[in-house]
């Protein structure tokens, strides 16, 4: 299972080891508001890691937890997976920060590290990324990823915003270099 680094940022393959951190961030309900809409249960959190080892297992790529260098602290996760988990879909990314960590730039360095995972290691064609058109922070992150909006689709009785790029669209992106240039200065080993 593949770990990602960045200069902030540690991106581990999500494991049970990471429940306890993981359920403190998704037992908010501002992190939740736009993913379920409701904070998680412990056996929510639980759930989800049981679905992301299976696609570890299954797929080879999934959720990362994200762990800040500085302190060894659970701070987000973020995936690389199919939409909606099928297969013949496209690769989707996705992210979620704790709340504390929100307007710090750490949604844009994980997304351009595992765009990069996407576009150079898994050779996607594209990826896309979803959410409620009035999320905003989320939307900020897509933009600046270098992603345009694609349309709206109707999920489960909400109107959900979908944004894209190819893989010519990352490599001419400032976010491309960017990502190389964070690469190239992640620590190692940590």
């Amino acid at each position: 299972m593949t770990i990602l680094t960045t200069p902030r940022l540690r991106l581990e393959p999500m494991t049970d080891a990471h429940l306890d951190g993981l359920f403190e961030m998704n037992r908010d309900p501002e992190v939740m508001r736009y993913i379920t809409g409701k904070p998680d249960t412990l056996a929510d959190t639980q759930a989800m890691i049981d679905r992301v080892k299976k696609r570890w297992g299954d797929w080879g790529f999934s959720w990362w937890t994200f762990f800040e260098v500085e302190t060894g602290e659970i701070v987000g996760a973020g995936c690389i997976q199919h939409l909606r988990g099928e297969t013949t879909n496209p690769h989707e990314i996705g992210w979620r920060l704790r709340r504390d960590r929100w307007s710090q730039g750490y949604g844009s360095e994980a997304a351009r590290r595992m765009a990069a995972f996407a576009f150079d290691t898994l050779a996607a064609p594209e990826i896309v990324a979803v959410c409620e058109p009035d999320n905003d922070g989320s939307v900020h992150v897509m933009k600046k990823l270098g992603m345009s909006y694609r349309e709206t689709q109707r999920w489960h009785e909400t109107d959900i915003a979908v944004y894209g790029m190819t893989v010519d669209e990352w490599r001419r992106s400032p976010s491309a270099a960017k990502a190389a240039e964070e690469m190239s200065k992640a620590p190692r080993g940590v």
